[in-house]
């Protein structure tokens, strides 16, 4: 047993941050960003289906937190019908280009520093720059989605995220943390460099008091946006802006190409079902966090246990027993090997609206700011998918011409007893444990989501050592400390060392939704408030 802590010796013990869930007859949007989730809900006011909204939400917030999603990444959600029951996947997981050289990965001593702590690339290719791009699918993501459940027109969905692009997002103080960090790369890339940099320097918020505002407009992206909301989708991957886009990437240096856009298609999936405690667990299959979630459950099935009426020691160190095994799992058979995640990226949203139906939809940049790489033509700041996969050649995640990624994120739908519940999580691999303890507790104890998101979690990420909460009680604690290596931490607003997660749950007729208390800007807005 070796004890770490990194609890912050600059916050108070006495600090206490809640954020109640909310609970309406409507519908209600949750999204990392209020301002996301507000244009969410007025397409449920206005009689749109719980895809509607998630599509709205969805482009606005690739534009008011441009650094963790937007039409430049990847992606994946699920859709539960509350009429019938069944749940469809979209899996729109990135795809390496066609043209991928693996040759240009050379190994250097080291590792990366970024999510996945993969071995050191020679000038970090597979992190920065325009050779970490994999094909950008979210757009043809959500508009499959709309194709198969939307009410509302394409174009009327598109129209806040737009006018967002013209105005571009606030700067605030987070704005400014968030860009000050990786200000050394985005000085690099000219497009990156002009629309976040003020003087080659993070942009601060005015003061307060003034009534003043600083914004990052986006002209070039609203441009684009405004080509995809008339002419759909499919206009990003043929025709004059996919080639705008390919000629781009190539000028910079890239792999991406007209071919590889033109090649793309998402695929509309049965969902992978994981029975646990007489409930319906349904993932996405395959390359992503659903099958290690599979192994997780199954592993705690066989674990002998019998919770109380809250988790205790016992249940937390059953859920860490869980999740090593589900590690193993997946390193063995997808060869996801790698050490402890980087400050928490990506964006997740969970919706349902007035009829019950639910939408748990994650989609990523990758890494902050992704590649950041902005294509000067179509104003889009592009993925870096590369990094998920392992740079060391020969393994069943190697990096490689034309191969679909290896995510981590994982959107869930748990159906049974007591109620739909929908969750996902941004944060790289510790979504995984996020999202798996969620569900866990809500099957394990029956509690609503008020509860779910204020109790302490441990997270396994992959790595030797358990994190475990300050929050938790001496005993569990104690226990923890006996049984593994751990690493005593607690939420902070920055980095958080668990995830920032979401939700939606109904019972009887009666929606909940939640979010990260920690994260300052998340926000569940129902259409009664908007």
């Amino acid at each position: 047993m070796r004890q770490a802590s990194v609890v912050s010796p600059n916050l108070s013990r006495r600090l206490t941050i809640r954020k109640p869930s909310l609970i309406s007859d409507g519908g209600i949007v949750v999204t990392q960003n209020r301002v996301a989730s507000e244009l969410g809900a007025r397409v449920l006011k206005a009689g749109g289906h719980a895809v509607d909204a998630a599509i709205a939400a969805a482009f606005a917030i690739g534009i008011v937190e441009p650094w963790m999603s937007g039409i430049g990444g990847v992606g994946g959600m699920l859709v539960y019908e509350a009429a019938s029951g069944k749940v469809t996947g979209f899996d729109f997981g990135g795809r390496s280009p066609k043209g991928l050289k693996v040759a240009d990965f050379a190994l250097v001593p080291g590792s990366d520093g970024d999510l996945f702590g993969w071995p050191a690339v020679q000038g970090n290719i597979n992190t920065t720059g325009p050779k970490a791009v994999v094909t950008p699918s979210q757009p043809l993501g959500l508009w499959t989605a709309h194709k198969a459940f939307g009410r509302k027109p394409w174009a009327e969905l598109l129209a806040p995220a737009i006018a967002l692009a013209e105005q571009g997002p606030v700067v605030d103080w987070q704005t400014t943390l968030l860009i000050a960090t990786a200000q050394a790369d985005l000085a690099k890339d000219a497009g990156s460099a002009a629309r976040f940099l003020r003087g080659g320097q993070a942009p601060a918020p005015p003061a307060a008091n003034t009534g003043q505002q600083l914004r990052l407009p986006m002209p070039a992206l609203a441009k684009t946006l405004a080509a995809l909301a008339e002419e759909g989708a499919p206009a990003l991957y043929r025709g004059r802006l996919a080639e705008g886009i390919a000629a781009d990437v190539k000028a910079m240096g890239g792999y991406l190409s007209a071919e590889d856009l033109a090649a793309y298609a998402v695929r509309t999936v049965e969902p992978l079902v994981i029975g646990y405690g007489g409930q319906r667990i349904h993932v996405l299959p395959e390359l992503n966090g659903g099958p290690t979630l599979h192994a997780a459950f199954d592993a705690l099935g066989r674990i002998s246990r019998k919770p109380g009426k809250r988790p205790a020691g016992a249940d937390y160190a059953a859920y860490a027993e869980a999740l090593r095994a589900a590690w193993t799992d997946r390193f063995q058979r997808l060869g996801d090997a790698g050490e402890r995640s980087a400050p928490t990226c990506t964006t997740h949203l969970t919706i349902i609206d007035r009829d019950g139906n639910m939408v748990t939809l994650t989609q990523t940049l990758l890494s902050l700011f992704g590649s950041r790489t902005l294509l000067p033509t179509s104003g889009i700041l592009m993925n870096n998918g590369i990094n998920w996969f392992d740079p060391r050649p020969g393994g069943p995640n190697a990096i490689a011409p034309d191969r679909r990624v290896l995510a981590n994120y994982v959107p869930a739908v748990m159906t049974g007893p007591g109620g739909a519940i929908a969750v996902g999580g941004c944060g790289g691999r510790k979504i995984i444990p996020a999202v798996f303890q969620l569900l866990a507790m809500r099957a394990d104890f029956g509690l609503g989501l008020d509860a779910l998101f204020h109790l302490p979690r441990v997270d396994v990420s992959g790595g030797p050592e358990v994190v475990t909460d300050r929050r938790m009680t001496r005993a569990t604690l104690a226990m923890l400390d006996k049984r593994f290596d751990t690493v005593l931490a607690e939420p902070v607003v920055y980095s958080n060392p668990y995830t920032i997660a979401n939700g939606v749950l109904r019972v009887n007729g009666v929606n909940e939704a939640a979010c990260e208390p920690f994260s300052p800007w998340s926000e569940a807005v129902s259409e009664a408030e908007v």
